[in-house]
């Protein structure tokens, strides 16, 4: 039992710490495999919206290493427990990104708009708790909260 509440002590005391870890090691692994042409699931989709955002000024091959390397920082800052709050915020500004394709591109992200999503809808929405936790993680980091 001694052991249970300490387990229990040590993920309270640590909630944000392992909070932030969970979202360091996605960032880091999802952006890791967009360097490597067609290991990542949402190659394309990033490729097509980015293209648009930036319309089509930059090549999507560039735009995609730049995607890699902005999600493998995210990663490495939240792991690394370095620079949190800029780590939370540009995640923060990747996560309101990733919400552009349900408008970009409905056929892809519903099969029922506005309420049945696809796969693809789903990944997306899934963020809505990504976002919410990196806005506990930065008001912990504002707040003088250490993670």
């Amino acid at each position: 039992m001694e052991m249970v509440q300490s387990l229990r002590n040590y993920v309270f005391d640590n909630s944000t710490r392992l909070l932030r870890w969970a979202i360091g090691i996605n960032y880091f692994w999802f952006g890791m495999l967009k360097f490597f042409s067609g290991l990542s699931p949402a190659e394309a989709l990033a490729k097509d919206t980015i293209r648009i955002i930036t319309f089509g000024f930059i090549p999507d091959d560039i735009n995609l290493l730049l995607l890699s390397v902005w999600e493998v920082a995210i990663g490495v800052i939240f792991l690394s427990g370095y620079f949190i709050r800029l780590g939370a915020s540009i995640a923060i500004v990747h996560m309101i990104f990733t919400f552009l394709p349900l408008f970009f591109f409905p056929e892809v992200s519903f099969s029922h708009a506005p309420y049945g999503f696809t796969i693809v809808g789903q990944y997306i929405v899934k963020n809505l708790v990504f976002l919410a936790a990196l806005c506990i993680i930065l008001k912990e980091e504002r707040t003088g909260l250490k993670a």
